[in-house]
Order: C-alpha cells, then sequence, then structure tokens
C-alpha cells in the first residue's frame, strides 16, 4: 500500500474558505484510504498546505479520483498554483516483504 502526500498554497485571501472546502475534500477521498485522510499546514507559513492519504492501493485510480472530487468541490480555484503530488511506499515494499 502506498501513501500519497499533495502538497500547494492555499491563496491567503481563501484560507476561510479553503478550511471549509478541506474537509469536504478529505470525507470525500475518505472511503478510498485504508484510515483517515489528515490536513497538515506548514509550520512557518500558513499558505502552505499538504494533505495526506495512506494505504492506497490503486494510485492512478486514486489520483484520478482526487482530481476530480478537488475539481467538483471548487478547491483547485482557492489554490496558488498546481497541486503536488508525491507518492512514498514503506521500505518493505522493496523487498517485496509484508509491511
Amino acid at each position: 500500500m502506498k501513501t500519497l502526500y499533495v502538497y500547494y498554497r492555499v491563496l491567503p485571501a481563501h484560507l476561510a474558505q479553503a478550511q471549509t472546502c478541506i474537509g469536504s475534500l478529505l470525507s470525500a477521498m475518505a472511503p478510498h484510504c485504508g484510515t483517515p485522510p489528515r490536513q497538515q499546514v506548514r509550520c512557518d507559513d500558513p499558505t502552505t498546505w499538504m494533505e495526506i492519504y495512506d494505504a492506497i492501493a490503486d494510485e492512478a485510480a486514486f489520483i484520478d479520483t482526487l482530481a476530480t472530487t478537488a475539481e467538483a468541490l471548487g478547491y483547485t480555484a482557492l489554490i496558488d498554483g498546481t497541486r503536488h503530488i508525491e507518492c512514498f511506499n514503506s521500505p518493505q515494499a522493496l523487498s517485496g516483504k509484508p509491511g
């Protein structure tokens, strides 16, 4: 299973609206994750946010669903630039051993 980290900057004028919207996005994506997704805010920059999605079985399908859902909620209009997605596996995934 994979963990996806999505990071981006929220437009300062839209911080309050984005906070409401992120709750809807995380709730909508929860059924597609092995554990509840969560949000983080950068310690030294309240406009830099991260979403963390754990235990993702099908990375490509999840990313498609995430993009469609974020767009449908109007979330992409609240950010500055693009959403960056990074995918990580446990070290055991490299050896093929259960992790």
